[in-house]
């Protein structure tokens, strides 16, 4: 049996080896994602000084639905903080969350949550199928159990033109 002095200096030598093994396959790991290993650091899930920011920067048609890109200031994740679509003419903000009715005394609407990012198909409550006579489509950010994080802060546009 070795003496408690050798065995605490082995240990030592072998968490350093661990740690420095670490650190290369850390600075490898960053070095392998390139810029897509940065913009994930960048973009955290949680909610920067100023809030969960969500704006529609473009759409497009996808057949009978809708292409829709964002721009963001957080990595939406449907777990974690997340994006709500639906149409303005049938809903408001504050109808587009669970916290319709306890918070905002609102009748609870209907939207579809999702973190597709930057890009993502209409589907759900935010087809254009359930759409009726809607051609504002609007998004917001959104908590884990699917509250309206901020209703100041959503975003819509007109679709018209591609319906």
């Amino acid at each position: 049996m070795k003496p408690i002095s050798q065995l605490i200096t082995s240990n030592r030598q072998d968490l350093g080896a661990q740690v420095g093994r670490a650190a290369l396959i850390l600075a490898a790991l960053v070095i392998g994602s390139g810029a897509a290993g940065l913009v994930m650091a960048d973009m955290p899930n949680a909610c920067p000084v100023d809030g969960c920011i969500v704006e529609i920067v473009s759409i497009a048609r996808s057949g009978e639905e809708l292409e829709i890109t964002f721009k963001s200031n957080f990595t939406p994740d449907v777990s974690k903080n997340h994006f709500h679509v639906w149409w303005g003419e049938n809903f408001s903000v504050k109808q587009v969350g669970r916290n319709a009715q306890p918070v905002y005394g609102v009748e609870q609407g209907r939207w579809h949550r999702h973190d597709d990012f930057p890009t993502y198909i209409t589907q759900g409550a935010a087809s254009t199928k359930v759409r009726g006579k809607a051609v504002t489509v609007c998004v917001s950010a959104a908590d884990r159990n699917h509250n309206i994080l901020d209703i100041k802060t959503y975003h819509c546009m007109d679709a018209s033109n591609y319906l």
